[in-house]
C-alpha cells in the first residue's frame, strides 16, 4: 500500500482538489517552517511556499510515485530557497541584528531544569547566538542542517532532497558543525 501522501498526489493528479488541498495542509507549515529559516524573511518564506505549491500542482504529472513526496517537495522547496538566497547576495554577518525576527525554531520548547530568570536570561541568549550563527551558515551548508535538525531528514533523504550524493551531504554536515562549533560553542563548555 502506498503511503498517504502518494496516494493523496495521485488523486490531486486526477483533478481531485480536495487531495491537493489536503497535502497542502499537510505540508504548508513544514514549507514554511524550512523556507523562512532558510531565507530568514516571512515574505520570502511564504513566497517560497507559494512558487513551491504552484510547481507542485504544475508537475504533478512528473512525480514519480516510487519516490517520497515529501522528498520532492522539499527538494522544490529547498532549490527555490537556494535561489532566491543567491539572488539576494547576502552578505553574511554575525552583527546582523535577530531582534525583528519571531522566534520560530521551536528551541523555547524544550524542557528546562531550572525556570529562574537568569537562566531564562541565558536560555534565551543562547537560543540567539544558535539562530544568528545559523543565518550566517552560506546556504548550502544551512539547508543540510535545517533539512537534518529542523525536518528530521535521514542524510539519504537530505541527499534525495537536493540531489547531491550521501558522501557530499556528510561532508557538508561535518563542515557546518564545525562552523557551528567555532561560532557557539564557547556556549555549550561548563
Amino acid at each position: 500500500m502506498k503511503p498517504m501522501e502518494t496516494r493523496l498526489a495521485l488523486l490531486a493528479r486526477k483533478g481531485d482538489g480536495r487531495a491537493f488541498a489536503e497535502l497542502v495542509h499537510l505540508y504548508g507549515d513544514k514549507l514554511y517552517q524550512l523556507a523562512y529559516r532558510m531565507t530568514g524573511n516571512r515574505q520570502d518564506a511564504e513566497d517560497v511556499v507559494q512558487e513551491t505549491f504552484l510547481r507542485v500542482f504544475r508537475n504533478l504529472d512528473r512525480y514519480d510515485e516510487n519516490l517520497k513526496f515529501s522528498t520532492w517537495i522539499y527538494r522544490i522547496a529547498s532549490n527555490l530557497c537556494i535561489d532566491r538566497l543567491r539572488k539576494r547576495r547576502i552578505v553574511y554577518s554575525l552583527d546582523a541584528p535577530g531582534a525583528d525576527r519571531e522566534d520560530l525554531d521551536g528551541y523555547s520548547a524544550l524542557p528546562a531544569d531550572e525556570h529562574t530568570p537568569e537562566h531564562e536570561v541565558v536560555l534565551t541568549e543562547t537560543q540567539r547566538a544558535v539562530r544568528q550563527a545559523i543565518e550566517t551558515l552560506p546556504a548550502k551548508y544551512r539547508a543540510v542542517m535545517l533539512l537534518r535538525y529542523m525536518q528530521d531528514l535521514s542524510l539519504q533523504e537530505i541527499a534525495e532532497v537536493l540531489e547531491l550524493p550521501v558522501t557530499t551531504v556528510k561532508t557538508r554536515m561535518h563542515r557546518a558543525r564545525e562552523y557551528m562549533r567555532r561560532k557557539v560553542g564557547h556556549l555549550f563548555k561548563p
